[in-house]
């Protein structure tokens, strides 16, 4: 059976038009709205932050999860989330990080 439909349909998409209407389709759209600050997270915290943590993921609840290589730099890090949180909600889109939870890395 072949599908019929609206105007323009057939038409070239732009890739991005595309993906983002898969997305949403999915419930994925608000996964990849929060996770900006993955990719964007060195440019946030600057190069010696970046280069002691690895962020991880953005939980649902606003939560980000980093990676951090020592206790010391965690403890440092810890005295810091309010700033960086700020940080980090003034560069972005929706979806703001409530939260910064430090995880020591393995």
């Amino acid at each position: 059976m072949r599908r019929t439909g609206g105007p323009g349909e057939g038409r070239p998409r732009a890739i991005g038009e595309a993906l983002a209407e898969v997305l949403k389709a999915r419930g994925l759209d608000d996964d990849v709205a929060r996770a900006w600050v993955l990719e964007a997270w060195a440019g946030l915290v600057g190069t010696q932050i970046a280069a002691v943590t690895e962020p991880r993921l953005v939980a649902e609840d606003g939560t980000l999860v980093v990676g951090v290589r020592t206790h010391g730099w965690m403890t440092e890090l810890a005295l810091m989330e309010r700033t960086l949180v700020s940080r980090i909600n003034a560069a972005g889109p929706k979806n703001p990080v409530k939260r910064i939870r430090w995880e020591l890395q393995r």
